[in-house]
Protein backbone atom coordinates (compact mmCIF):
# COMPACT_ATOMS: atom_id res chain seq x y z
CA UNK A 1 0.00 0.00 0.00
CA UNK A 2 1.30 3.40 -0.92
CA UNK A 3 1.88 6.22 1.53
CA UNK A 4 0.01 9.37 0.49
CA UNK A 5 1.53 12.70 1.42
CA UNK A 6 0.73 16.35 0.78
CA UNK A 7 3.91 17.97 -0.46
CA UNK A 8 4.98 21.41 0.71
CA UNK A 9 6.81 23.61 -1.78
CA UNK A 10 10.29 22.44 -0.71
CA UNK A 11 9.43 18.76 -1.01
CA UNK A 12 7.62 19.42 -4.30
CA UNK A 13 10.84 20.95 -5.64
CA UNK A 14 12.89 17.99 -4.37
CA UNK A 15 10.53 15.55 -6.05
CA UNK A 16 10.31 17.35 -9.41
CA UNK A 17 12.33 14.63 -11.22
CA UNK A 18 10.00 11.89 -9.91
CA UNK A 19 6.83 13.87 -10.60
CA UNK A 20 8.08 14.75 -14.08
CA UNK A 21 8.83 11.10 -14.81
CA UNK A 22 5.23 10.18 -13.95
CA UNK A 23 3.86 12.89 -16.25
CA UNK A 24 6.27 11.92 -19.02
CA UNK A 25 5.28 8.25 -18.68
CA UNK A 26 1.56 9.07 -18.78
CA UNK A 27 1.79 11.33 -21.84
CA UNK A 28 3.98 8.80 -23.67
CA UNK A 29 1.35 6.16 -22.82
CA UNK A 30 -1.36 8.27 -24.43
CA UNK A 31 -2.95 10.15 -21.52
CA UNK A 32 -4.81 13.29 -22.56
CA UNK A 33 -3.53 15.61 -19.82
CA UNK A 34 -2.92 18.85 -21.74
CA UNK A 35 0.34 17.87 -23.45
CA UNK A 36 1.13 16.73 -26.98
CA UNK A 37 3.82 14.45 -28.38
CA UNK A 38 6.63 14.84 -28.93
CA UNK A 39 6.80 15.54 -25.20
CA UNK A 40 10.11 15.86 -23.38
CA UNK A 41 11.30 15.36 -19.84
CA UNK A 42 12.39 19.01 -19.91
CA UNK A 43 8.75 20.02 -20.51
CA UNK A 44 7.60 17.76 -17.68
CA UNK A 45 10.22 19.20 -15.33
CA UNK A 46 9.19 22.73 -16.28
CA UNK A 47 5.55 21.91 -15.60
CA UNK A 48 6.29 20.63 -12.09
CA UNK A 49 8.60 23.56 -11.37
CA UNK A 50 5.56 25.78 -12.02
CA UNK A 51 3.40 23.55 -9.83
CA UNK A 52 5.93 23.82 -6.97
CA UNK A 53 5.68 27.61 -7.22
CA UNK A 54 1.87 27.37 -7.13
CA UNK A 55 2.17 25.19 -4.02
CA UNK A 56 4.38 27.89 -2.49
CA UNK A 57 1.62 30.46 -3.18
CA UNK A 58 -1.00 28.11 -1.67
CA UNK A 59 -2.82 27.89 -5.01
CA UNK A 60 -2.49 24.12 -5.34
CA UNK A 61 -2.44 21.21 -2.91
CA UNK A 62 -0.04 18.63 -4.36
CA UNK A 63 -0.47 15.00 -3.34
CA UNK A 64 2.14 12.29 -3.83
CA UNK A 65 1.77 8.53 -3.56
CA UNK A 66 5.04 7.07 -2.31
CA UNK A 67 6.35 3.53 -2.37
CA UNK A 68 9.70 3.01 -0.69
CA UNK A 69 9.98 6.83 -0.55
CA UNK A 70 9.72 7.06 -4.37
CA UNK A 71 6.84 9.00 -5.96
CA UNK A 72 4.68 6.67 -8.06
CA UNK A 73 1.47 8.71 -8.28
CA UNK A 74 0.22 12.25 -7.86
CA UNK A 75 -2.78 14.52 -8.12
CA UNK A 76 -3.65 18.13 -7.39
CA UNK A 77 -6.48 19.84 -5.56
CA UNK A 78 -6.99 23.36 -6.90
CA UNK A 79 -9.25 25.49 -4.69
CA UNK A 80 -11.36 27.93 -6.69
CA UNK A 81 -10.25 31.55 -6.37
CA UNK A 82 -13.51 33.13 -7.51
CA UNK A 83 -15.31 35.17 -4.82
CA UNK A 84 -18.57 33.28 -5.46
CA UNK A 85 -16.94 29.83 -5.26
CA UNK A 86 -15.16 29.59 -1.89
CA UNK A 87 -16.75 26.17 -1.35
CA UNK A 88 -15.32 24.54 -4.49
CA UNK A 89 -12.12 23.00 -5.87
CA UNK A 90 -10.98 21.13 -8.97
CA UNK A 91 -9.18 17.81 -8.95
CA UNK A 92 -6.42 17.80 -11.55
CA UNK A 93 -3.58 15.72 -12.94
CA UNK A 94 -4.45 12.36 -11.37
CA UNK A 95 -1.42 10.43 -12.63
CA UNK A 96 0.03 7.05 -11.71
CA UNK A 97 3.25 5.59 -13.09
CA UNK A 98 2.37 2.92 -15.66
CA UNK A 99 4.21 0.21 -13.74
CA UNK A 100 2.07 0.93 -10.67
CA UNK A 101 -1.44 1.14 -12.14
CA UNK A 102 -4.30 -1.07 -10.95
CA UNK A 103 -2.79 -1.38 -7.47
CA UNK A 104 -5.15 0.96 -5.62
CA UNK A 105 -2.92 4.04 -5.79
CA UNK A 106 -5.59 6.15 -7.50
CA UNK A 107 -8.12 5.16 -4.85
CA UNK A 108 -5.65 6.01 -2.09
CA UNK A 109 -4.99 9.41 -3.66
CA UNK A 110 -8.74 10.10 -3.89
CA UNK A 111 -9.22 9.07 -0.24
CA UNK A 112 -6.51 11.56 0.76
CA UNK A 113 -8.13 14.27 -1.37
CA UNK A 114 -11.45 13.61 0.39
CA UNK A 115 -9.78 14.07 3.77
CA UNK A 116 -8.19 17.36 2.70
CA UNK A 117 -11.46 18.60 1.17
CA UNK A 118 -13.23 17.97 4.48
CA UNK A 119 -10.39 19.50 6.49
CA UNK A 120 -10.64 22.67 4.42
CA UNK A 121 -14.43 22.77 4.72
CA UNK A 122 -14.95 22.54 0.97
CA UNK A 123 -18.23 21.18 -0.36
CA UNK A 124 -17.81 20.55 -4.09
CA UNK A 125 -15.01 18.99 -6.14
CA UNK A 126 -15.12 18.84 -9.93
CA UNK A 127 -12.88 17.05 -12.40
CA UNK A 128 -12.66 16.04 -16.01
CA UNK A 129 -11.16 13.00 -17.66
CA UNK A 130 -10.92 11.54 -21.13
CA UNK A 131 -13.85 9.30 -22.01
CA UNK A 132 -13.23 5.58 -21.45
CA UNK A 133 -10.20 6.08 -19.22
CA UNK A 134 -10.72 6.57 -15.47
CA UNK A 135 -14.51 6.82 -15.08
CA UNK A 136 -14.74 3.65 -13.00
CA UNK A 137 -12.18 4.98 -10.51
CA UNK A 138 -14.10 8.21 -9.99
CA UNK A 139 -17.52 6.58 -9.86
CA UNK A 140 -16.33 4.10 -7.22
CA UNK A 141 -15.04 7.07 -5.19
CA UNK A 142 -18.50 8.68 -5.20
CA UNK A 143 -18.13 11.12 -8.09
CA UNK A 144 -21.21 11.72 -10.22
CA UNK A 145 -20.99 11.95 -13.99
CA UNK A 146 -22.21 15.38 -15.07
CA UNK A 147 -21.85 14.96 -18.83
CA UNK A 148 -19.66 14.45 -21.85
CA UNK A 149 -18.31 17.10 -24.19
CA UNK A 150 -17.40 15.56 -27.55
CA UNK A 151 -14.07 16.47 -29.16
CA UNK A 152 -13.08 18.65 -26.19
CA UNK A 153 -9.35 17.95 -26.33
CA UNK A 154 -6.77 16.07 -28.35
CA UNK A 155 -4.94 12.86 -27.58
CA UNK A 156 -1.16 13.37 -27.28
CA UNK A 157 -0.61 11.84 -30.72
CA UNK A 158 -3.53 13.69 -32.31
CA UNK A 159 -7.17 12.94 -32.84
CA UNK A 160 -10.10 14.31 -30.90
CA UNK A 161 -10.82 13.19 -27.37
CA UNK A 162 -14.21 13.32 -25.66
CA UNK A 163 -14.13 14.61 -22.08
CA UNK A 164 -16.31 13.49 -19.17
CA UNK A 165 -17.05 15.88 -16.31
CA UNK A 166 -17.63 14.63 -12.77
CA UNK A 167 -18.49 16.23 -9.44
CA UNK A 168 -18.68 15.17 -5.83
CA UNK A 169 -20.66 16.96 -3.12
CA UNK A 170 -19.41 16.74 0.47
CA UNK A 171 -21.97 17.09 3.28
Amino acid sequence: MSDIRILDADEARERIPELALILFDCVKSGASVNFMNPFSMAEAIGFYAEIAEAVERDEIVLFAALENERTVGTCQLVPAKKPNQPHRADLAKMLVLGSHRNQGIGKNLLDAVDQEVKRRGLKLVTLDTALNTAERLYERAGYVRAGIIPNFALWPDGGYCDTVYFYKWFE
